[in-house]
């Protein structure tokens, strides 16, 4: 009896630290994200809206609870960016990290779920002919959208690295 409470010991710290794996990751990596971009130094100040958007929409790891936020299913994937998920009552002339427009998703490796891997935020064009100003600092580059939707756009990877840097429009390790 008294060898089987001691096995339960160790089992349980183990069930612990595996049961805790999966949100360390995530906040490991998404940290590593932007401050490990090799190809833009970024200003404090852009870490910081980049860990606002990361608090922001963390719960939308569950696209259940992002569908309940008004975040909708556009049925647009395209390689490099994932599916949209888009939240229309966001959409207007203000940029907020904490309030992107459009959610990211790809599919798992095994192709069960869907993952949430970025952010995407747009500006009407005719609300704003010349891009928003964004993120601190200047390695964001708003796009004027080649799609014919008439927005600015601009994606942050901030759930999945992007060896293209984190505002790279495009993210090859996005089926």
């Amino acid at each position: 009896m008294k060898a089987s409470r001691l096995f339960l010991i160790p089992v349980s710290v183990c069930a612990l630290v595996i049961g805790s794996a999966p949100m360390t990751t995530y906040n490991a990596s998404a940290l590593a994200i932007d401050e490990h971009d090799h190809n833009h130094h970024l200003p404090p100040a852009t870490h910081m809206e980049l860990a606002q958007a990361r608090r922001a929409t963390a719960k939308y790891f569950n696209v259940a609870q992002a569908e309940a936020d008004g975040y909708v299913n556009i049925n647009l994937h395209l390689p490099g960016e994932g599916l949209h998920y888009v939240n229309f009552s966001l959409i207007d002339a203000n940029f907020d990290p904490a309030r992107p427009e459009v959610l990211l998703y790809s599919p798992t490796p095994c192709g069960d779920r869907l993952e949430l891997v970025g952010v995407e935020y747009l500006v009407p064009l005719a609300l704003s002919p010349n891009p928003p100003a964004g993120f601190t600092g200047d390695a964001d580059q708003w796009r004027n959208d080649t799609e014919g939707f008439g927005f600015w756009e601009l994606n942050a990877w901030i759930w999945l690295h992007n060896p293209e840097g984190v505002f790279g429009h495009d993210n090859p390790r996005v089926p």
